[in-house]
């Protein structure tokens, strides 16, 4: 059994990614039991100065706990993201627990801004020997593909249920070691067709950062 702590926005509560991951591990034979902590658009210095985040980790008994930033922090300011997981980390490494960091996608009219948020995730992950969860990576390599599920919702920011399913996928490989590919586990109104590409492309994505 998993115990995981994600802390975070939107881009985590949206769709109910937590909930699909467990889903998807239930399939796989694995448990997870889960919390989320979520304020629209927070910042993870948001939520450390709101206390309630820390609090549960030192309270909790979890494996990992995610963090999820401010979409675009790691762009405008990544030095500023870096010293938000780093008080986050030491706090987690205390508990005994795993930092994972959840790497998010550009906004639909930047794609050229992943580079940074991949960069700022994987050197503060690397700095502080955390999990990085690449989803925005799966997410970029979906996108350069000439027909492909629609990954953003309306807002060019938030993720549709494709986006979604696609980071759950990621998500399974990265923290249980579980290929998605294969899965019976799908969302309303996606093709199969379409989630065998969102599961592929997770498989591909963390196999080969887990081969670098």
């Amino acid at each position: 059994m998993l115990s995981i702590l994600f802390i975070g926005n939107s881009f985590t509560a949206r769709n109910d990614l937590p909930g699909l991951l467990v889903r998807m591990a239930e399939a796989r034979g694995i448990k997870i039991e889960h919390r989320l902590i979520s304020v629209g658009g927070a910042s993870l210095r948001t939520h450390w100065n709101k206390g309630e985040a820390p609090d549960a980790i030192r309270r909790g008994r979890y494996d990992y706990v995610v963090l999820q930033e401010q979409s675009t922090l790691p762009v405008k300011n990544a030095a500023r993201m870096k010293e938000n997981v780093r008080l986050f980390d030491e706090v987690i490494r205390a508990a005994g627990a795993t930092t994972a960091l959840y790497m998010t996608w550009a906004r639909r009219d930047t794609p050229e801004a992943q580079r940074a948020i991949t960069d700022a995730y994987a050197s503060v992950g690397l700095e502080l020997g955390a999990t990085v969860v690449p989803v925005g990576v799966a997410w970029q390599k979906v996108l350069r593909r000439p027909a492909h599920p629609v990954l953003h919702d309306k807002d060019g920011s938030h993720p549709t249920t494709a986006g979604t399913y696609l980071a759950a996928c990621v998500f399974l490989a990265t923290l249980s070691a579980q290929s998605p590919i294969g899965l019976t586990i799908g969302v309303e109104g996606l093709p199969d067709r379409d989630l065998d590409l969102l599961r592929r492309t997770a498989a591909e994505v963390t196999r080969s950062r887990a081969t670098r």
